[in-house]
């Protein structure tokens, strides 16, 4: 069975269908995914310009960490828990939307950028912990941050308007459009 039909049999279950056809619930699930989305990633760059050494400078970042680390963790926990039910609704059409892909892959560098931040430059915080300015791991890691949760919300608003970038059909947006899909 390939991906896609396991999706599309996803689709046709009872749940999926439920949630998709709901009249509230969906905009429920979609309004606490975009609200914990604030507040990870409000919390996720406070903690990231601390680590670019832009704020917070005489707060050593192990407290910093320490107070935001449980704000960060709840909004990722449920983030990623209504972004499941929001991808069960539709579960064939997002498999195979190119910003949806794309927003995972982020969210995979994302996660991997953050697992080696904690099991690389955080385990020695002790040593550079009231620095003014981390060493330059902490800054590259806080920077990719950045843009990788700037670009991640970028391709997940993108996802709703796929059709309007690559339906040849229509007119092209751009040059760029043409280009890419030959339209």
């Amino acid at each position: 069975m390939s991906l896609l039909r396991f999706f599309e049999w996803l689709a046709a279950t009872p749940g999926s269908i439920a949630l998709h056809e709901s009249r509230y619930m969906f905009l429920v699930v979609l309004t606490v995914h975009v609200l914990t989305l604030c507040v990870f990633v409000g919390t996720a760059v406070m903690l990231d310009l601390r680590l670019l050494g832009l704020t917070l400078q005489r707060v050593p970042v192990s407290e910093v960490m320490g107070r935001l680390l449980p704000w960060i963790a709840a909004g990722f926990l449920v983030m990623i828990v209504s972004g499941a039910l929001l991808f069960y609704a539709a579960p064939a059409p997002r498999y195979q939307n190119l910003f949806f892909r794309l927003k995972m892959a982020t969210l995979v560098l994302a996660a991997l950028n953050a697992w080696v931040f904690h099991h690389t430059v955080y385990r020695k915080v002790a040593d550079w912990d009231a620095d003014l300015i981390p060493p330059r791991g902490a800054r590259m890691a806080g920077g990719l941050s950045l843009v990788l949760w700037a670009v991640l919300i970028t391709l997940g608003r993108m996802i709703s308007y796929q059709m309007y970038w690559f339906d040849c059909g229509r007119q092209p947006q751009s040059a760029i459009v043409v280009f890419l899909m030959g339209c």
